[in-house]
């Protein structure tokens, strides 16, 4: 089978996905994870769920690698389709904020993981950050915001948007949030 993909280990990549999938959405309303009704509703025997997280932690923690790569990724297709000060407009709300304000089950879930297996994998921290220097380099090539602004920072800020409720107007307040971090970081000061 040269070139190809064995059926049963696409079928294993798929079971994987639709597990995580089906964690994604069990955690976007609850801390609690059921390995039984993640295993239903992705169509797997909760034996499979097993074999590929052996405890509710691993799951968790996959689920946020999941998501935050989810979050990274769409960057480089953002700043290909749009100007750089509207790419990161876009990202904060139609990605971030939304991940930030439909994942307080998976927060509240990391929290409980963090404590039973220590910190947040750095890997997911550092691709954050490396999305939000992404667009910071691509907005300080086009000249809207200041070269020297530390992308920590600028995620720090971003960390409002945990406060957001879907029941209030999470748009306007996001861009709100936005507008103000952006006079802070905009070329010639604010």
């Amino acid at each position: 089978m040269t070139g190809s993909v064995s059926p049963r280990r696409a079928d294993t990549r798929r079971n994987h996905e639709r597990i995580l999938a089906a964690a994604a959405e069990s955690l976007a309303r609850s801390a609690e994870l059921s390995f039984n009704a993640i295993a239903k509703r992705a169509e797997v025997g909760v034996g499979t769920v097993y074999r590929h997280f052996p405890t509710p932690e691993a799951l968790i923690l996959a689920v946020y690698q999941r998501e935050v790569r989810h979050l990274v990724d769409v960057v480089p297709r953002l700043l290909a389709a749009h100007p750089p000060e509207a790419a990161f407009r876009i990202w904060i709300t139609d990605y971030l904020a939304q991940y930030m304000m439909t994942k307080r089950g998976l927060a509240d879930a990391l929290a409980v993981a963090r404590r039973s297996r220590g910190e947040l994998p750095t890997n997911a921290y550092g691709a954050m950050v490396a999305a939000v220097s992404t667009l910071l380099e691509a907005n300080a090539a086009a000249g809207t915001v200041r070269d020297d602004l530390a992308p920590e920072t600028v995620l720090r800020g971003l960390a409002g948007l945990l406060y957001l409720s879907p029941a209030d107007d999470w748009r306007g307040q996001t861009a709100a949030l936005t507008d103000l971090l952006w006079r802070g970081m905009r070329s010639g000061g604010p």
